[in-house]
């Protein structure tokens, strides 16, 4: 490793060198449509008319369903699943077809298309259950509390179920846990939140038992000495038990403090790196290998799943949490898949995360291009590509270029018709265009959207500024840069764009205020003056932050040189910070702005080997005290302020295991 301009004495980085692993993913998605198709096997057919005795011999027609979908054929693998099944009657074309109608609900978050995966996917469960080995009486049920051998939910139980049995349950806990997450997503109350959630109890309880089982029978296997495994345990149920006890186990460990600490007093308990264990299991994935220990022909059908879940955590979680995260693990991750479906719209995606998380947005774009070109099937997919391409311009500070992307999502896309329009209002704003961005600002807050009757906190945040341009006579400071930084894209940029193009920004700004500083009142008709001083100072730090120490991931392009020496961008950045807390009671109301000033400046210290004043000022900011309010400052809480709990939480646990901030 070497050590590059912008880190600390002792810090490693890594350099341009380091992105060779980039390249060879490149590569892989190189071949054609055509070639893919050529190589992939006919589908199959399946046994008619349909006995359930025999429904494990659907998994191989299943299995081919599932590569058409990961290669991007969505549309060929419904109509298989259709033709092969039309009353879905079949265990697993039915719990099947609605895991692809649940993708479908959450990628459009339209109210039709969540309804028709929450009956999809509910009528899977009551196929599951048709399957499931059938409850024994009351009394026996009973009798299951002393005598645990009797016990519904005991190991010898499922032991004494038929192969069918065994998959059958599992598919049941999937099929609910699908539902059940539809369900919260589509709630609009309480009640149906609470029904859900109780929902993946269930799901939960089946998963831990059955992770039980297959613990005990591949001991008893050991002691017979047969090996590590059960040889009689089929790999499509084994892949699906470690994709159950694997995504169980992260739900929990992400879980705030509070709700975890009410969660394990029913006994719950998440380990994340037990999960994450279990996860690569299915796929034989080690950190001492490049190559997974599973091939394809050896695999089960949920390997591809759980490949997916280990990505998902390494390259999108890991904006909100230090601990388990291995970009490395994601980078052998992806190159394999990548190989194996070079147009897999999935994969690509994950291969864009991964140049983000590497501080690479000009890759990151191409890799999301390609996503886009990748297949025309699914139009919804599309808008994950455009979110991810417009954050990613935030980061290259292309303004034009990031405004087309909010564009196309508002014209397109349903998730957050708040946040697109404000996107597009803050590039206005930006781009000296206050006329139409004032007309975009007026409709922000009517678009905001509840789930179980909650306000989604990014939408909150953005219909608040979206208020405070309207009562400032149309008007914000920075409001591109400041959604930047929410975004995560100033700590991706490439330090060149920070020094030449973000700072000056924040300068122009700074310069401005400095002219009213001894009369603030006559600043912009007498409101708003320390707001925007406490965010022109914080967006400084953060910027002068991130030229001192880019991101502990950052793979670092030699050419691109900051102007700004580390030591001046490091005293910088603190005495920015310092002024936000100093003015920080003088804010009207942004009041978030204090808090996130201390968890960044946290991060500079930690990167600035002072480990012990980092953690003050991430326990500040969890005290729970109000750090910034005056006589009449604000009630309630302040915007993110879950979020900055999370990432908070997160970096302390990154400072409890050396990691860097």
């Amino acid at each position: 490793m070497t050590r590059t301009e912008g880190t600390a004495p002792g810090t490693p980085v890594r350099t341009a060198t380091s992105a060779s692993l980039l390249s060879s993913t490149a590569t892989t998605t190189s071949a054609s449509t055509e070639s893919e198709m050529s190589s992939m096997p006919p589908a199959p057919t399946m046994k008619e008319p349909y006995n359930p005795a025999d429904a494990l011999d659907d998994i191989r027609g299943v299995t081919w369903a599932l590569h058409e979908f990961l290669h991007s054929r969505m549309v060929e693998s419904e109509e298989y699943c259709n033709k092969i099944d039309p009353p879905k009657q079949r265990l697993y074309f039915a719990t099947g077809f609605g895991l692809i109608q649940c993708v479908k609900g959450l990628m459009s978050f339209e109210d039709k298309d969540l309804l028709d995966a929450i009956g999809h996917t509910r009528h899977g469960n009551t196929i599951a259950s048709q399957h499931r080995k059938r409850q024994s009486s009351f009394t026996t049920r009973l009798a299951g509390y002393i005598v645990p051998s009797l016990s519904t939910s005991s190991v010898e139980w499922i032991k004494e179920m038929t192969p069918v049995e065994r998959h059958a349950e599992l598919v049941f806990a999937e099929s609910l846990f699908e539902k059940s997450l539809l369900g919260v997503v589509y709630s609009g109350d309480w009640l149906a939140f609470i029904k859900e959630v109780l929902n993946m109890r269930t799901t939960m309880n089946i998963y831990r038992q059955l992770g039980k089982y297959l613990e005990t029978v591949d001991a008893e296997a050991e002691e017979r000495g047969e090996g590590p495994e059960d040889k009689s345990i089929d790999i499509d149920f084994r892949s699906g038990v470690y994709l159950g006890v694997g995504m169980s186990n992260l739900i929990l460990s992400l879980m705030p403090g509070k709700l975890l600490a009410l969660v394990e007093l029913f006994g719950y308990k998440g380990d994340r790196h037990l999960g994450l264990q279990a996860l690569q299991k299915a796929g034989g994935w080690t950190k001492d290998s490049h190559e997974p220990a599973i091939d394809r022909e050896q695999e089960g059908v949920r390997r591809s799943i759980c490949d997916m879940c280990l990505l998902i955590f390494h390259l999108v979680l890991s904006s909100f949490t230090f601990d388990g995260v291995d970009i490395m693990m994601a980078q052998k991750i992806l190159d394999w898949n990548l190989n194996r479906y070079p147009n897999g719209v999935f994969f690509l995606f994950g291969a864009g995360r991964l140049a983000v998380c590497r501080s690479q947005p000009r890759s990151a774009i191409e890799y999301y291009t390609k996503a886009t070109e990748s297949q025309s099937q699914y139009r919804n997919l599309y808008h994950i590509s455009w979110w991810e391409i417009a954050i990613a311009n935030f980061a290259l500070w292309d303004i034009p270029a990031s405004l087309e992307c909010w564009r196309n999502l508002e014209a397109e896309a349903t998730w957050s018709k708040a946040c697109y329009t404000y996107g597009m209002a803050a590039c206005l704003a930006a781009m000296g265009e206050q006329m139409e961005a004032s007309k975009l600002m007026n409709k922000v807050p009517g678009l905001r959207q509840r789930i179980a009757g909650k306000s989604i906190p990014l939408e909150k945040f953005v219909a608040r500024k979206a208020r405070k341009f309207q009562q400032q006579g149309g008007r914000l400071a920075l409001p591109a840069l400041e959604l930047a930084y929410v975004f995560q894209a100033i700590s991706h940029a490439p330090k060149k764009v920070i020094t030449s193009q973000m700072l000056p920004e924040v300068e122009v700004v700074l310069e401005r205020l400095k002219q009213h500083e001894k009369t603030p009142a006559k600043y912009e008709g007498g409101h708003g003056y320390w707001d925007d001083y406490c965010l022109a100072r914080f967006l400084e730090g953060v910027c002068c932050r991130f030229v001192a120490f880019p991101d502990a991931d950052a793979v670092l392009d030699p050419s691109d040189k900051a102007i700004v020496p580390l030591a001046d961008a490091r005293t910088r950045a603190a005495d920015a910070f310092k002024a936000v807390f100093e003015y920080g009671t003088k804010i009207e109301l942004d009041h978030h702005l204090v808090y996130y000033a201390h968890f960044e400046y946290g991060r500079l210290l930690a990167r600035s080997d002072d480990k012990a004043a980092a953690r003050e000022q991430f326990d500040l900011v969890l005290s729970g005290k109000p750090l910034e309010v005056n006589a009449s400052g604000r009630k309630g809480k302040y915007s993110l302020e879950n979020a900055l709990h999370l990432r908070t939480h997160a970096a302390l646990e990154a400072l409890d295991q050396d990691r860097l901030l």
